[in-house]
């Protein structure tokens, strides 16, 4: 009999989070989570500066699965769960740095991931119009709509227990559980297909 693994399982508590923002807010009603891959990496440094999350979609433009690259075709490499079923999206959290955030900044975070998931729920991005598609004109704006939506969900008053560990530091989820652990995928990466 296999022991239970030791530490706190961030990306299960990550996905519940992330169910009930789907649940809860009604412009991200069109999230699948279980099509949703959730995983952790290593941030290369503990400054608070840089990446803390981002969402890779699997498909290309328009939810296209193979694009043709210089008269070859590509797909992006699949990611599956176990029972074989293949994700649309990978979101990952960097640790320790997502988790040294104020909750607030993690909870915007997590929106703001979410929010890039396409509308279509294809596997390609929210593209918004104009050269920064990812963002749209202006990253203050964009930043200020997941501050609302974020402040939105807790209005909603989801159960505390549920994203308590978010109040937590790294340091201190480690001294309470003993250590963190989560998913990790691999990079996905252009196959010729």
């Amino acid at each position: 009999m296999a022991k239970p693994a030791k530490g706190f399982d961030f990306t299960a508590a990550m996905r519940r989070v992330c169910c009930d923002m789907a649940h809860r807010l009604p412009e991200l009603a069109h999230l699948d989570m279980q099509r949703i891959a959730l995983g952790v990496c290593q941030a290369r440094s503990g400054a608070m500066h840089g990446v803390f999350a981002t969402l890779t979609p699997l498909r290309f433009s328009g939810g296209e699965l193979y694009k043709v690259v210089r008269g070859r075709r590509y797909r992006i490499q699949p990611l599956s769960d176990g029972a074989g079923m293949e994700f649309l999206y990978l979101l990952n959290f960097y640790l320790p740095r997502f988790a040294n955030l104020p909750l607030e900044e993690k909870l915007s975070t997590i929106v703001h991931e979410l929010w890039h998931v396409g509308p279509r729920f294809d596997g390609d991005l929210r593209r918004h119009a104009g050269r920064c598609y990812a963002h749209g004109s202006s990253q203050k704006a964009y930043d200020a709509q997941m501050d609302r939506l974020a402040q939105r969900w807790l209005a909603a008053d989801p159960p505390s227990h549920l994203y308590g560990f978010l109040a937590s530091t790294f340091d201190e989820l480690v001294a309470e559980h003993g250590g963190v652990r989560g998913q990790r995928w691999p990079v996905p990466k252009l196959a010729p297909a």
